[in-house]
């Protein structure tokens, strides 16, 4: 049950982690594409960045269920 509890734990902190760099993601985003010198470039990597974060979130809250979607 230790294991279990320990696993949960872990990925509650990367649930956290990861919506933490998904906010900090759309921050950039939106900071680059105010610029008017706006690098496509890199706003379409920071964009697919942040898909591959939300993806990783679905996971791991499908995985710990219901009760960790905020």
């Amino acid at each position: 049950m230790s294991d279990m509890f320990e696993n949960a734990m872990n990925l509650n902190h990367r649930l956290d982690s990861l919506r933490a760099e998904h906010r900090e993601l759309d921050d950039a985003i939106s900071r680059l594409c105010l610029a008017p010198d706006e690098d496509e470039l890199a706003v379409r990597r920071l964009k697919k960045r942040k898909l591959i974060v939300k993806d990783r979130i679905s996971i791991i809250e499908r995985t710990l269920g219901p009760e960790t979607q905020a």
